[in-house]
């Protein structure tokens, strides 16, 4: 189905963009487990402002056991302990995640692929920007592979951009500010005992088909990630068609 603009009336009354991501995130994770084997597990990952702790006046009491499980005696924490002030507080980032995660079950628990959906938070301040795009500098810098897909219409920034600044990355494979909407996917890759990155671009618009973008989970073994698929399902689950 044609992409719709969920960030302008009259969609974004009928179904809020958080609704849509997670939803989505969902309809691509159960995609990608009807076709890898078992030895893989796909999990979404969604979280706004990072999922971070709320510091309260009044926490909970409990008490921490500590030591040995296998002692005769467990030594237990008085509940009223409490570190001394911080050194300083400052502000911090916390960035919203909407994400699916591959890991390989085989011998371990192994990330081996991330799918990001981009947020209307993740473009909106430079420093939000910045949190993203070492996040997903990160999963490339640990070899695991990566897609970004943005849909997002209310801001200008460009993720992909973003990232490959953040990794120093040659100005020829930035994406032009128009069209603004686009989908990348990255495999980090080892030839010839030299590190590369290989890259595949989508760009597309409102009204558009999404892609279908390669995802490399290990070796030369890619799996293909739907979008548009999913993101049928995601808008009819919902009854936005």
């Amino acid at each position: 189905m044609p992409l719709l603009d969920h960030f302008r009336p009259p969609v974004k009354y009928r179904l809020p963009w958080e609704s849509l991501h997670s939803n989505w995130a969902t309809r691509i994770a159960d995609r990608l487990n009807e076709i890898l084997p078992a030895r893989y597990q796909i999990l979404e990952n969604i979280r706004l402002g990072g999922g971070v702790e709320i510091d309260v006046a009044a926490a909970e009491e409990e008490q921490l056991a500590v030591g040995r499980t296998n002692g005769p005696t467990t030594a237990v924490l008085p509940s009223t302990w409490a570190p001394p002030a911080p050194a300083r507080t400052i502000d911090a980032v916390f960035p919203d995640t909407f994400e699916i995660r591959v890991y390989d079950l085989d011998g371990g628990r192994k990330l081996v692929g991330a799918i990001e959906l981009v947020s209307e938070g993740n473009k909106d301040r430079e420093s939000e920007r910045r949190a993203f795009a070492v996040k997903c500098a990160s999963y490339l810098a640990n070899g695991v592979s990566l897609i970004v897909i943005d849909v997002v219409t209310t801001r200008r920034a460009n993720m992909h951009n973003e990232i490959a600044r953040l990794i120093d990355a040659p100005e020829d494979v930035d994406l032009p500010p128009e069209p603004g909407l686009y989908a990348v996917s990255y495999r980090p890759v080892l030839r010839e005992s030299k590190p590369l990155l290989d890259l595949w671009f989508e760009t597309f618009s409102v009204g558009s088909q999404l892609p279908t973008m390669p995802l490399r989970l290990i070796g030369d073994l890619f799996v293909p990630v739907d979008f548009e698929s999913a993101y049928t399902e995601a808008c009819r689950s919902r009854r936005v068609i």
